[in-house]
């Protein structure tokens, strides 16, 4: 336990070199109230945990994420060097992106808007909602337990009204963060909103998305003949759309086993390298279509700007896509992200910044200490379980932290052994 509570120490030690002297309590302090809070994470609940001598006044932990003299894209610097050094030592390096809608209520909170939600969202029915819209990349991690990966925030933007729209915001992540790892190569992942990121031929980054079945493709330009005059054409010859193409081409499709989110499945991929011009005028993209054998599902229309890569492969970065939405789900429903009341200057943002922070911050403890061993108690209505889940991740680190802070550094206890583990298994479920 006390080994275990170190290494957070460690991680919250190396985040806190981007405050001042007087703030980096104040962050230590909030990020383990923030953990173990029962409740809603709202600064003044957070603040009763961090301060149960009431030490610093209220407004202080107000102060640090409205006004705190402190860089948000440092902290993220941070993060991301932390998790890949972890996670993703060498090659290129999985990215996912995506937007989310983080619910807020009041009418004077600092950049929220009305928004489209796309979660209560229908094909029938567009729902909008008042909140913050938050453009997110995050690592693609595997696990070391397997199955489906993971998705650690590592770079974030606020999308404003009447601001740089969300793939300007989108590029100027991504770009952001390739610029932290000079040396390395990225994979880039999103959905089909995103496709247009193609055109904006970001630098070391390969771009994979969904392509729209309509898509108006052409052959790649002829090469110029000897002598020839005028300028030189920009594409090729009309070819069928995507779907009439998956419609057309019987003889060219390929069995493979795809790796989706960490099971096999068995899939007929056809493949070739087109012109998207409306999206990416400049360069070749590999268009790949994935059927199911069984007839069973839709077939699925992908493209990336890898046109190395095999079909198998960018069908499998796609699927791993998933990983994204699980975290904007745990941020959510178990980090408590659109709690906070802040609602000047820069706390909106910066709060919801802080979940995404502690969703790797946990998730990056609970690895590097538990590995794959099972760190959850069994119950009977699921006795199948053999992979831990975020919950399973944040209740280990919740136990560790609630332990010590009942137990200082004596030795002696006035608790019994089993009433001391029988309170903090309540105080780690607690939420």
């Amino acid at each position: 336990m006390g080994d275990d509570g170190a290494f957070f120490d460690t991680i919250i030690a190396c985040l806190s070199e981007v405050f001042t002297a007087p703030s980096r309590e104040i962050f230590a302090r909030l990020a383990s109230s923030w953990v173990i809070c029962p409740g809603r994470k709202t600064v003044t609940n957070l603040y009763r945990l961090a301060e149960p001598l009431s030490e610093r006044a209220h407004d202080a932990y107000h102060r640090f994420l409205r006004q705190g003299a402190w860089s948000l894209s440092e902290l993220w610097r941070i993060v991301a060097c932390l998790l890949v050094a972890a996670f993703c030592p060498e090659g290129r390096m999985p990215i996912d992106l995506d937007d989310t809608l983080f619910h807020k209520t009041g009418r004077r909170i600092e950049d929220a808007a009305w928004w489209r939600d796309a979660v209560a969202s229908t094909g029938q029915r567009v729902v909008h909602a008042f909140g913050l819209n938050l453009v997110v990349l995050t690592l693609r991690v595997k696990a070391p337990w397997g199955g489906e990966p993971l998705g650690l925030p590592v770079n974030m933007r606020l999308h404003r009204k009447g601001g740089k729209s969300l793939l300007d915001l989108a590029a100027e992540a991504v770009v952001e963060t390739a610029s932290w790892f000079p040396m390395r190569e990225f994979d880039l992942c999103a959905d089909g909103f995103y496709s247009s990121l193609a055109g904006y031929c970001l630098e070391r980054v390969f771009f994979t998305s969904r392509m729209r079945r309509d898509a108006a493709l052409f052959n790649l330009p002829p090469e110029r003949k000897k002598g020839q005059r005028g300028r030189p054409r920009k594409r090729g010859e009309r070819l069928l759309c995507p779907e009439e193409m998956a419609s057309s081409y019987d003889g060219w499709w390929k069995r493979v086993k795809v790796d989706e989110r960490g099971k096999d499945r068995e899939r007929l991929v056809f493949t070739r390298d087109v012109l998207w011009y409306k999206v990416c005028p400049e360069q070749a993209v590999r268009l790949v279509v994935s059927r199911d054998p069984s007839g069973k599902e839709k077939d699925d229309f992908f493209f990336t700007t890898d046109t190395g890569a095999a079909p198998e492969d960018v069908v499998a970065r796609y699927a791993g896509r998933w990983s994204i939405e699980d975290t904007f789900r745990n941020t959510k429903q178990h980090l408590g992200g659109q709690d906070p009341q802040t609602w000047k200057g820069q706390g909106p943002e910066r709060a919801a910044a802080f979940s995404l922070v502690l969703y790797s911050v946990v998730w990056l403890w609970y690895i590097e200490t538990h590995g794959a061993r099972v760190s959850w108690l069994p119950v009977p209505w699921y006795p199948a379980k053999k992979t831990p889940s975020f919950l399973d991740a944040l209740i280990s680190l919740r136990r560790v932290l609630w332990r010590r802070r009942i137990f200082t550094a004596s030795e002696s206890s006035s608790l019994m052994p089993e009433i001391a583990d029988g309170l903090i298994h309540v105080l780690s479920r607690a939420a």
